[in-house]
């Protein structure tokens, strides 16, 4: 039961006498796993009769009785008519105060709301008030020692010749896909029907889908690994085979782990027609006035991804050191709730830092065919940095949710309100603010760290990500692109997709 929902009761009935004094509270609790308390409160009688007699003092001049002018029945006789609707009035009122004043002298930390049946709450007409329910908390655990760490970081000075790299993958993306007769290589697109099946039963059928032939093909719940070299010299009418293992957090339950068989009716061939750098091209990405000024974007947005490799790496340093002691049991429910929103949170880290639609879903195929202990390790990350942020007084302020929304926004192609006004629409600002707070915490980290600098060499992009799942199941919509409409690399491109951000 949400304390919103209880505050609503309360509400309409009319409730939450303010009081000053304490409520004497038996409280016991117990743990059924580090990350869960089953409550059990005990309301004295002397509590609940206070609240009564507030609540009937209130009433009093007002209160309606047959027989008697509006204020003028007997005590007694108001006490007699209205106690049943006084009594729920009441019960919403000490429900409330009750887990206030637990929150207050517990020392646990809820991460979510108490899980409370109020429908299954009285207030007896003799004796305490009992009622119990279930809370998911932070663990507790030793804090490890975070300051003095040795650090590796990934360097790198980029050159024209990436630049040059990254200026082709930009012009792919405003690319024309052309037909062709020729034999497939790695690198063209094709369009496809994609049927997977068990012992001759269909799971799938997947029709005139548009996919690039890389080294490997990745679904929700899976890998094809060698997809180049089995599409390799594949024309209009070819069909190719194959088998692709599923992942243990496939949508489909039943086929975890299994291995099913996958093939591929190629319809069509195509090839890139990448554009020439024009004045009205060059206007149409993004108002640049000459190419010289393409490249310095593209430059600075290369700058931008090498932060968040190092971020990352520097995350992921961070993180397996502080969490090697975290062998903590997280309730299946709670993994399950956050998956969502640890690849919501993922992807809206991936957009900040200027990483193209294509990159980003294929990270996100990553995370989801791994997403319980992917979950799990992000879930103990974040407890740990949520301490480190307490213990240096860590805020997030709105400033902070602008920058981090503009940079989104530069990304997408949108304005930062309209960003904005998606991010609350879809319940993410939570999300948005622990992302801000980890970051300042990691930072923390970093100030009190010695560092060693590492070249870095970005890896290539030789996966191409579709979101279907092999095995089915749950399909699952997506996360929608950054930008609507906008070019991508599957082929799907329905209008130019602005380039000043992908720069």
């Amino acid at each position: 039961m949400a304390a919103e929902e209880l505050e609503a009761t309360e509400t309409e009935t009319g409730g939450g006498e303010e009081t000053s004094d304490k409520l004497n509270l038996d409280v016991q609790i117990t743990s059924p796993s580090a990350c869960e308390r089953h409550v059990t409160v005990s309301v004295s009688r002397e509590d609940i009769d206070r609240y009564l007699d507030d609540a009937f003092s209130t009433m009093m001049p007002e209160a309606n009785v047959p027989g008697f002018r509006a204020g003028r029945a007997p005590r007694k006789m108001v006490e007699n008519r209205y106690r049943k609707e006084v009594s729920e009035q009441i019960k919403g009122s000490l429900l409330m105060d009750s887990l206030s004043q637990i929150s207050e002298e517990q020392d646990f930390t809820a991460i979510s709301e108490p899980d409370l049946n109020l429908d299954a709450v009285e207030v007896p007409a003799d004796g305490p008030m009992v009622f119990e329910f279930n809370i998911e908390v932070r663990p507790e655990f030793e804090m490890p020692q975070w300051q003095g760490l040795t650090l590796k970081r990934p360097v790198r000075e980029f050159d024209d010749q990436d630049v040059d790299q990254h200026l082709e993958k930009i012009l792919t993306r405003f690319a024309q896909l052309v037909p062709h007769e020729n034999p497939a290589q790695t690198g063209d697109y094709i369009t496809v029907h994609i049927t997977t099946s068990l012992d001759g039963e269909q799971l799938v059928h997947d029709e005139e889908r548009v996919t690039r032939i890389r080294p490997t093909l990745s679904f929700r719940d899976g890998k094809l690994a060698d997809f180049d070299t089995l599409m390799a010299g594949a024309k209009a009418g070819d069909k190719r085979s194959g088998q692709i293992t599923l992942t243990q957090d496939a949508p489909n339950e039943s086929l975890r782990g299994k291995t099913v068989d996958i093939e591929f009716e190629v319809l069509e061939a195509k090839q890139l027609k990448t554009p020439e750098l024009t004045e009205d091209f060059l206007r149409d990405m993004g108002d640049f006035e000459s190419e010289e000024q393409l490249r310095e974007a593209i430059l600075a947005n290369l700058q931008r991804q090498l932060e968040y490799e190092q971020q990352q790496g520097i995350r992921s340093q961070i993180t397996k050191s502080l969490t090697q002691a975290a062998n903590w049991e997280l309730p299946p429910g709670l993994l399950k709730r956050q998956s969502e929103r640890e690849l919501e949170r993922s992807v809206m880290e991936l957009r900040r830092a200027g990483f193209s639609e294509v990159e980003i879903r294929a990270r996100e195929n990553q995370l989801l065919q791994n997403s319980a202990a992917a979950t799990a390790q992000s879930l103990k990350e974040h407890f740990i940095l949520e301490r480190i942020a307490e213990a240096a007084e860590i805020e997030v302020g709105e400033g902070d949710f602008e920058k981090e929304i503009f940079l989104i926004a530069m990304q997408s192609g949108e304005s930062p309100r309209r960003v904005r006004a998606q991010i609350e629409k879809k319940g993410l600002m939570d999300v948005l603010q622990n992302q801000i707070l980890e970051r300042k915490a990691i930072e923390q980290v970093e100030a009190a760290a010695t560092f060693q600098d590492e070249p870095y060499e970005p890896e290539p992009l030789d996966e191409e990500a579709i979101h279907l799942a092999a095995g089915g199941g749950d399909q699952g919509a997506a996360i929608p692109a950054a930008s609507s409409g906008a070019a991508t690399e599957d082929g799907s491109s329905d209008k130019p997709e602005t380039a000043a951000s992908e720069a």
